[in-house]
């Protein structure tokens, strides 16, 4: 475990067809980075064991589909929901829609309280960003 890692107590886990293509879509759209990609040792294309962390909100992990011997890796891709608080919704919500990140959900202030905005990645896995924080 890291220094940036040490805290975590929750880890999205998702998988990918294209876990290569996710890491650097997930950099590009939402400003995650890589802390530890593994690929595998005859296939640079597949990865088995990816980190990826947001500065100052969480981090996530990720692999790709169909490697032999992985529960994870044998659930379908692009069916996985994450929520992401951030601190600035309307920067990370340019930064997704100038990646290409398809919008599902415009950026808005809910009733609650909350400024925040849904996308999904190209694979279809939905990614929340908003303000709301949860209940104490």
């Amino acid at each position: 475990m890291t220094a940036e890692t040490a805290g975590q107590k929750m880890w999205p886990t998702l998988i990918y067809a294209n876990a290569v293509g996710a890491i650097e879509f997930l950099g590009e759209a939402f400003g995650f980075e890589p802390l530890i990609v593994v690929p595998n040792d005859t296939d640079p294309n597949v990865i088995e064991h990816c980190q990826l962390r947001m500065t100052e909100v969480g981090s996530v992990m990720l692999g790709s589909a169909g490697r032999p011997g992985n529960i994870f890796a044998d659930r379908p891709t692009g069916t996985s929901s994450v929520y992401v608080v951030v601190p600035d919704p309307d920067a990370v919500y340019d930064r997704a829609v100038a990646a290409g990140a398809e919008v599902l959900a415009p950026l808005i202030d809910a009733d609650y309280g909350s400024r925040g905005f849904t996308v999904a990645d190209p694979e279809g896995n939905i990614w929340s960003f908003g303000t709301y924080g949860g209940e104490p």
